[in-house]
C-alpha cells in the first residue's frame, strides 16, 4: 500500500483519505475549537500528503504517525494565521458576540466547564507541550508514533508529555478558581415599572 500511495496511486490514496481523515479533522476541532477551520485543516493534510508522498516511509504498518505529522505543521501554520486574524478583528468596533463552535464541540461531555477550562490552559502551555498533550492524550497516538509524527526521541515525547500534564493540571485549576471567582461577584442592579398585576419590584442585588 505504502508503495502504491508513494507511486501515486489514485484509489491507494483514496483509501488514506478514508482511513485517516476523521481522525485528522477530530483532532483538529480538538485544537481549534472549530469546525469549519478543522475541514480546512483536513483538506490541506491531505493536498500536502499527496505533495509529499514520495517521503511516506515504511516504519510500521500504519501511515497514522505520516499523516499526523503533516496535520501538526498544517495547524501550526494555520493557528497562526487565526491569531493574526483574531488580533486584527479585536481591533474592530465591537459587534454582537457570534455563538461559538466550542460549545458544540463539549456539548457531549460530563464535564464542559472542566473541558473549558483546560482547552484555556492547554492554550498557556508551549506548543511543544500542546502538539504532544493533542496527540497522545486527543487523538491517542502511542509514544512511538507522535515521536515519528513530531520527529523527536521518543524519551523527548515521554517527557514532554509528563511536564505538559502537570502544568496543564495546575493551569486547569487556576482557571476554574478564576470562574468560580467570577460567577461569585453580584450583576448590576436594574430597576423596572412593574405594570397591571405585576408584583415583581425589580430585580435586587
Amino acid at each position: 500500500m505504502h508503495d502504491r500511495i508513494r507511486g501515486g496511486d489514485p484509489e491507494a490514496f483514496r483509501c488514506l483519505f478514508e482511513e485517516f481523515s476523521g481522525l485528522v479533522h477530530r483532532h483538529a476541532v480538538r485544537v481549534t475549537g472549530d469546525r469549519a477551520l478543522a475541514e480546512d485543516v483536513v483538506s490541506l493534510t491531505f493536498l500536502e500528503a499527496w505533495r509529499l508522498r514520495e517521503r511516506l516511509r515504511d516504519e510500521g504498518e500504519s501511515a497514522r504517525p505520516w499523516v499526523m505529522g503533516i496535520a501538526v505543521n498544517v495547524l501550526r501554520n494555520t493557528t497562526r494565521a487565526a491569531r493574526r486574524h483574531r488580533a486584527a478583528m479585536a481591533r474592530l468596533p465591537a459587534k454582537d458576540t457570534l455563538p461559538d463552535f466550542a460549545s458544540e464541540v463539549v456539548g457531549r461531555m460530563a464535564d464542559a466547564e472542566r473541558l473549558a477550562a483546560a482547552r484555556t490552559a492547554l492554550d498557556k502551555l508551549r506548543r511543544s507541550e500542546r502538539e504532544v498533550v493533542t496527540l497522545c492524550v486527543w487523538s491517542g497516538l502511542s509514544y512511538e508514533e507522535a515521536s515519528q509524527a513530531l520527529g523527536v526521541p521518543v524519551g523527548t515525547v515521554r517527557s514532554r508529555l509528563s511536564r505538559a500534564r502537570d502544568r496543564l493540571r495546575r493551569l486547569t485549576e487556576e482557571e476554574l478558581c478564576k470562574d468560580a471567582a467570577g460567577s461569585s461577584r453580584p450583576r448590576a442592579v436594574r430597576a423596572v415599572t412593574p405594570g397591571p398585576g405585576d408584583t415583581t419590584k425589580g430585580w435586587k442585588r
